[in-house]
């Protein structure tokens, strides 16, 4: 019996030091020839369905198709809710996630980031019919906000005395305040200009200021993979110098889009 029970201690043992993914997952990706990316899908224009092709696309897509390339290997997204974007990272679903991750110091003890690939204002707004205008015309009220995002951490840190109502989605979070279920709607401030845009001639809204966070989006990894943290990182500095990074901001963000952004930021390590 006592035997038996060594036989199956040394044999697992075996497995996992022969396991290639968990020796070096940048070695693995390269054998298997297929890179794991994890991505909303339900972010526009970050992860979205494009609904014409009904591709997956986006400026996070963009980055995980630079990063397969890289890796000579075949690109598979996989979609993931705001709240299992950890979660799916830590339990090896994916190799990483390219998912409008926000840095946070709780985040970064759990898993690694890379070098910031986009830097988001995270804004609060409110119906223009409530007279609010700063965050703390909120205190003691309903905001609603992402389940596990940034934007629902930061609203209990900047207005302690607001109760946060969390969504699955962008889109339902924001219904809630246009339908007055909700006093106020906090997320970042790309995602609230479209919304605002869109509401414009039936539901106006205001932004309240200040802001609640500048905050840096890094691509989140596993902290055991050192191998790959540095990787990303090399990609991300040579997409930067190539001027492929500020391509992709044009393309989704700058001038010629809805959203006329102009790239106030650079790729480079996250300030923690």
């Amino acid at each position: 019996m006592k035997t038996s029970v060594l036989t199956l201690v040394a044999s697992a043992a075996l497995m996992l030091l022969g396991n290639p993914a968990r020796a070096d997952q940048l070695a693995d990706i390269k054998s298997k020839g297929v890179f794991v990316c994890g991505t909303l899908g339900t972010a526009e224009p970050f992860s979205f369905s494009n609904t014409k092709t009904r591709e997956v696309e986006g400026y996070d897509v963009d980055f995980c198709r630079a990063l397969a390339k890289s890796l000579g290997a075949q690109l598979e997204l996989k979609l993931i809710s705001v709240a299992a974007r950890i979660p799916e990272l830590q339990q090896g679903r994916v190799d990483v996630v390219i998912a409008s991750l926000g840095w946070t110091a709780e985040r970064a003890e759990q898993i690694a980031f890379s070098d910031q690939y986009f830097v988001s204002e995270q804004k609060m707004a409110a119906r223009k019919d409530s007279g609010y205008k700063s965050l703390q015309d909120v205190s003691g009220k309903r905001v609603s906000a992402l389940k596990g995002s940034s934007s629902e951490l930061l609203v209990r840190k900047a207005v302690p005395g607001a109760t946060t109502i969390t969504f699955q989605d962008p889109p339902s979070a924001f219904l809630a305040m246009l339908q007055g279920k909700v006093d106020a709607f906090a997320i970042g401030e790309l995602y609230l200009e479209k919304y605002r845009l869109q509401s414009e001639s039936t539901v106006p809204i205001v932004k309240l200021e200040p802001s609640l966070a500048s905050e840096p989006w890094g691509i989140g990894m596993r902290k055991s993979e050192p191998g790959l943290i540095k990787h990303v990182n090399a990609v991300l500095q040579v997409m930067e110098k190539s001027g492929e990074a500020q391509q992709i901001f044009d393309k989704w963000l700058g001038s010629q889009t809805i959203y006329k952004m102009k790239r106030s930021f650079k790729i480079e390590p996250i300030k923690g």
